[in-house]
């Protein structure tokens, strides 16, 4: 397993993106990198995280954010409920961690917004730890570099993966085989599909509420009859449900206004 190692870190050397995320290791800047990039493109991300921390440097400044220009900020990435819980998650810390990410799996998992690849990834950006960061590109190469089998399931690649992480190195090994897997040994050139591809943006639920969020931040409120009379949804009464469910919006007496914090 050595010669994959040995591979993957050269080809890093030689050929590694520079990107803003990787001049850090404060866990709250590397946690927001995460977020951002979950269904988003790298380029996309870069300008957004570089605003987003120049507005918001820290948990407590997240944490004390108005929602309209939390939004107004996160406009174009999409996925708004990724925000609106990293702001619950940034208020959680702030209250009962002296505004600090904990340093466990165990204890990231208890938080907005964390779940088990989120925990990882700022283990091993953040302080380097011996944990499996698995994204998509991460399991393409390893199935193509091991010849593993592509139904090899989640946990059986993760303790491979674990195995041969260099020692002292899980951040510059991670990183490196990111961009191994995004650049050079791609779906495209080997053969390996994505596990999950992101579904049409034209026409979806998630194209709707972007458009509710944007009518909001420029109108504050608006009724439930204009917002029928000019999306002309037919599941819409369920797009309104679900984003009063996550706080996005709420609903008086016919009115669509902003939830609260």
């Amino acid at each position: 397993m050595t010669d994959i190692v040995k591979k993957v870190l050269t080809y890093y050397q030689e050929n590694g993106r520079d990107l803003p995320w990787r001049h850090t290791t404060n866990p709250y800047e590397i946690l927001v990198s995460e977020i951002m990039l979950q269904q988003t493109q790298v380029d996309r991300v870069i300008p957004y995280y570089e605003r987003f921390l120049k507005k918001y440097p820290d948990f407590k400044a997240l944490s004390k954010a108005k929602k309209p220009t939390l939004l107004q900020l996160w406009q174009g990435l999409g996925y708004n409920i990724r925000i609106l819980r990293l702001q619950r998650l940034a208020q959680e810390v702030t209250t009962n961690n002296n505004a600090k990410l904990p340093d466990t799996e165990e204890e990231l998992l208890k938080l907005p917004g964390i779940g088990p690849y989120t925990a990882h990834a700022v283990l091993a950006f953040a302080h380097n730890k011996p944990v499996p960061v698995m994204d998509t590109n991460i399991r393409r190469v390893l199935i193509h570099e091991l010849k593993l089998k592509e139904s090899i399931s989640d946990e059986e690649i993760k303790k491979i993966a674990l195995k041969i992480i260099p020692k002292n190195k899980s951040c510059i090994w991670h990183n490196a085989l990111m961009d191994y897997g995004a650049m050079e040994k791609t779906a495209r050139k080997t053969g390996i599909e994505s596990l999950s591809k992101q579904s049409k943006f034209e026409g979806s639920d998630r194209q709707i509420r972007g458009i509710i969020v944007r009518k909001l931040l420029k109108e504050k409120s608006i009724s439930l009859t204009t917002l029928q009379e000019e999306l002309k949804r037919e599941n819409l009464t369920q797009i309104l449900e679900k984003m009063i469910r996550d706080n996005v919006i709420k609903k008086k007496n016919n009115i669509i206004t902003f939830g609260t914090l």
